[in-house]
């Protein structure tokens, strides 16, 4: 066996925890310093620590999209025309996601290297490069042809807002007025912007701060090393993780709802290859790009993939780079993940969602555990009018994740790429003039099943100042969640305004912009459901009776989709044992 060479085993594990709580304080820090809501109460932000030669070594668990997203502008500042520049106090920001600044523009990431100062270690030659933070959030404004920068129905990435080059925000320690005057001058919300454009630097000066104080305590070569080791444990179980699953070549696909009625539905497809602990995914046959801001870049791609298989073959592997090598992703230039600049890009999320799907979907020909068929849309809306000031209020509504074969899936849930949180109804009404007037469950959204698929949300929002104005992106709006070994699918999702006069509309699809509300007006927004696992036939009626004293299953569902008859007793409702096994049967 051959001899060790890094720290012991205690110590690697010690520096690895201490790595991630770095990276988690980080995170902590952008929150509570921030202004927008979007960040200080939604948590749609990422942090991260990366060693000197650019390796992600920690990161928090935050947002799985952002998982990678930050890989792109540290690698660019290892190379040698930025490396050189690199001193101590610089900040770097970015945002443009074809020059690896991230998946879209309102997601604004910055890059501090951390140097070790001379003296405190022993030694007195030059600062030294020990590694980097970094941080993704998403901003509520950063300009384009809609408030909160972020509509799905865009054709050009230049009307999505500003687009920032990798270029110093700070230097020495303070901050460039100039590049921060940009950035001010291209958002709705100026203030708002400067506010947490600060947060995000002063986090990362605390995790800088954090990492040098672990590499004083303990030497920065027996940091170094110890990160070695979790790089390589996490690629040692990623193939570990791929050994089990047997080898062959395994296929799915699925559709986005189309952008464009004369084109439509636009196919995400893929085929997974294992061989031995290898696995490859190519993405051949996957439609072309859209004309909507639904293209997916290549980070965003990456961070899907990774997710995708961190999920369905181990969640126990290490949120590092350790395993991006060991992952072989190809995709035809050209197609809808892997776009030409300047596709549009503000709405990658929900094709994300949709290459988990066929990720997984290939993955359960192999690995039977992998759940049926989650909500699997972003469903983002966006309200913005003038209050006490111009305001903008971006949410994510949850939907229904999928059921497995031991499991009913769970109601009213972020999946896969996105886990940002819901806004309180409290913080809503105290900051902006709007009403969540309705926040429920949707009876019958989830597959039917041997188990059920989760539940889908209903949110409706009445206006209250003299008008506002609604963009939204959001998919399976025309095809529902898929179900799994017989299972019923989920519902799709829509967004109908109920106008004063008692008038309704129903939204033609997900990706709008400029819906014009009036005071008093409601736009009601209701989520996809989810997949169910199972013949229907095949559930206990006692869990059938249970869904429909809860309210999620209607006695209608129960009898035509369950066969299972209820009648009213003495004791209250109860199931028709003889009627139920005559139509089971």
């Amino acid at each position: 066996m051959p001899e060790r060479t890094g720290p012991d085993p205690i110590t690697a594990q010690v520096i690895s925890n201490v790595l991630l709580s770095i990276a988690d304080e980080i995170g902590m820090s952008l929150r509570r310093a921030s202004y927008s809501t979007n960040i200080k109460e939604r948590a749609d932000c990422s942090t991260a620590l990366f060693d000197a030669r650019g390796r992600l070594v920690a990161q928090a668990e935050h947002i799985p999209i952002h998982m990678g997203s930050m890989v792109g502008a540290v690698r660019r500042l290892i190379a040698p025309e930025y490396l050189e520049q690199l001193a101590p106090g610089d900040v770097y920001i970015t945002n443009d996601p074809y020059s690896g600044g991230g998946t879209h523009l309102p997601d604004i990431t910055m890059v501090a290297p951390v140097f070790l100062p001379s003296g405190p270690d022993g030694d007195d030659g030059e600062p030294r490069l020990i590694g980097f933070t970094a941080n993704i959030a998403h901003h509520s404004d950063v300009g384009g042809h809609v408030p909160g920068s972020n509509s799905g129905d865009s054709t050009s990435i230049f009307m999505e807002g500003l687009r920032i080059p990798l270029v110093r925000f700070a230097t020495g320690g303070e901050v460039i007025s100039d590049v921060v005057a940009f950035v001010l001058l291209n958002s709705r919300l100026p203030e708002e912007r400067r506010g947490d454009l600060l947060a995000q630097t002063s986090a990362l000066r605390l995790g800088g701060a954090r990492l040098v104080e672990l590499c004083v305590k303990y030497g920065v070569e027996t940091v170094e090393a110890a990160c070695e080791d979790m790089l390589g444990y996490a690629a040692t179980r990623l193939a570990v993780a791929v050994e089990r699953i047997p080898d062959g070549r395994y296929h799915a696909q699925d559709f986005l709802d189309a952008d464009d009625a004369e084109l439509g539905p636009i196919p995400v497809a893929v085929t997974v290859t294992v061989d031995g602990s290898a696995i490859a995914l190519d993405f051949a046959g996957t439609g072309r790009e859209a004309v909507v801001a639904i293209n997916v870049v290549r980070s965003a791609l990456e961070a899907t993939v990774y997710y995708a298989l961190k999920a369905a073959l181990d969640p126990g592997i290490p949120a590092n780079g350790g395993f991006f090598d060991a992952v072989t992703i190809t995709a035809p230039e050209g197609c809808l993940v892997n776009p030409r600049e300047p596709a549009p890009v503000a709405a990658r999320t929900d094709a994300c969602q949709r290459v988990a799907d066929v990720v997984f979907a290939a993955l359960a020909q192999a690995v039977p555990e992998i759940p049926a068929g989650s909500h699997s849309s972003i469903t983002y809306v966006n309200f913005s009018g003038v209050g006490d000031g111009f305001y903008v209020y971006p949410e994510v509504i949850a939907g229904g994740s999928g059921a497995g074969p031991e499991l009913d899936g769970l109601d009213a849930v972020q999946v896969h790429v996105t886990n940002s949180s819901n806004l309180p109804i409290e913080a809503l009404e105290a900051e902006y003039p709007l009403l969540a007037e309705r926040y429920e469950l949707v009876p019958d959204s989830g597959g039917a099943g041997r188990r059920r698929g989760g539940l889908a949300v209903r949110r409706d929002i009445r206006i209250l100042s003299d008008s506002a104005e609604f963009s939204a992106h959001a998919d399976r709006q025309s095809i529902g969640p898929h179900g799994s070994h017989g299972g019923d699918d989920g519902t799709p999702g829509h967004f109908t305004v109920v106008r004063t006069d008692g008038s309704r509309e129903r939204l033609p699809g997900g990706r709008v912009s400029g819906i014009r509300l009036g005071e008093g007006d409601v736009m009601s927004i209701e989520s996809p459901g989810a997949g169910g696992y199972g013949d229907p036939r095949d559930r206990d009626p006692a869990l059938v009776l249970r869904d429909v004293v809860d309210g999620r299953v209607s006695p209608d569902a129960a009898r035509d989709r369950y066969r299972v008859h209820l009648v009213e007793g003495p004791d209250g409702l109860g199931v028709d044992e003889d009627a139920t096994v005559s139509a089971r049967s």
